[in-house]
């Protein structure tokens, strides 16, 4: 964890703990908010779980327990639940800003995604908020493969995906984790806009293999049609709208507009992102694939 409550340098920038102040995790149970409030809690800050099963009740479905929610809240980490890209995700964000600074929010981190246009849309209703605000513009997550859709098949030993050659610099939700709590905790922040990957590019071939080889378990990777992935979904009783937004992920942001490599990890934190080769040899160290989770 590189957040600190002591000065320490990043970029040429000094940063110093900010005095603690109550912070509103929105999707405190997700890959990155669980996260955010482990790191947050070890630093003995005040923060509350917003969700529908959390210490605040919290559903985007629900705006009636947005207000509520808020209350009081000086900093909010905000996770839009199941997309940014997914259509009403701005008319959504656009009043929950309008709630936040009816609340009295000061400061507002947002968890994007890359190459999303409806996501960047989302970025600019919380830039012109009039709060302060820090954007965190993350690629595909490592535990998507550990806790996400792609574990079972991982489990399974064998994996289909309409993904070929394009390579995804893919991010350790650890890094984001920590990302976001230096823009809560620390001064130096506001206004930035930190494009979170990992340090180098992989096929989802390749990361299945190298997932493969921390585990030494045998794993085939094809690839297939999104047509067929989309049946396969479609046969697992996946919701239409669920089926629409992966779709829309492997065919329109898997295109090759995100393959390359950005630095808002070290900007951030001063320190190298997370290698998907780490990631997965401490997830296997740690059991996340072992078969006894399938019991």
């Amino acid at each position: 964890m590189e957040a600190t409550a002591t000065a320490r340098q990043a970029n040429g920038r000094i940063k110093t703990a900010k005095e603690k102040h109550p912070v509103l995790v929105i999707g405190g149970n997700g890959k990155t908010g669980r996260k955010v409030m482990q790191h947050l809690e070890a630093m003995d800050w005040p923060v509350k779980n917003a969700s529908r099963s959390g210490d605040i009740r919290f559903d985007w479905h629900d705006t009636r327990t947005w207000a509520a929610a808020l209350q009081g809240m000086q900093s909010v980490y905000i996770t839009y639940q199941p997309d940014l890209a997914v259509p009403g995700a701005t008319e959504a964000i656009g009043y929950l800003v309008t709630t936040a600074a009816q609340a009295g929010v000061k400061k507002l981190v947002l968890l994007s995604g890359r190459g999303e246009q409806e996501a960047q849309e989302c970025e600019q209703i919380i830039m012109g908020s009039g709060l302060d605000w820090t954007i965190v513009r993350a690629s595909w997550f490592c535990q998507n493969f550990s806790e996400g859709s792609f574990y079972e098949p991982i489990m399974a030993g064998h994996v289909a995906l309409p993904a070929g050659n394009v390579g995804e610099p893919f991010i350790d939700a650890d890094d984001i984790a920590a990302v976001a709590v230096a823009a809560i905790t620390e001064t130096g922040h506001d206004g930035e806009i930190y494009e979170v990957t990992g340090p180098r590019l992989l096929t989802f071939r390749e990361a299945v293999a190298t997932i493969e080889e921390a585990t030494g378990r045998p794993i085939h990777y094809q690839r297939i049609t999104m047509e067929a992935y989309a049946a396969e979904l479609a046969a697992y009783a996946l919701p239409e709208d669920l089926i629409w937004l992966i779709t829309y992920l492997f065919t329109e942001v898997l295109d090759g507009r995100n393959e390359k490599i950005c630095d808002g990890v070290e900007r951030a934190l001063g320190r190298k992102a997370t290698d998907f080769a780490d990631f997965a040899r401490k997830a296997a160290a740690e059991g996340a694939w072992a078969d006894e989770r399938l019991h």
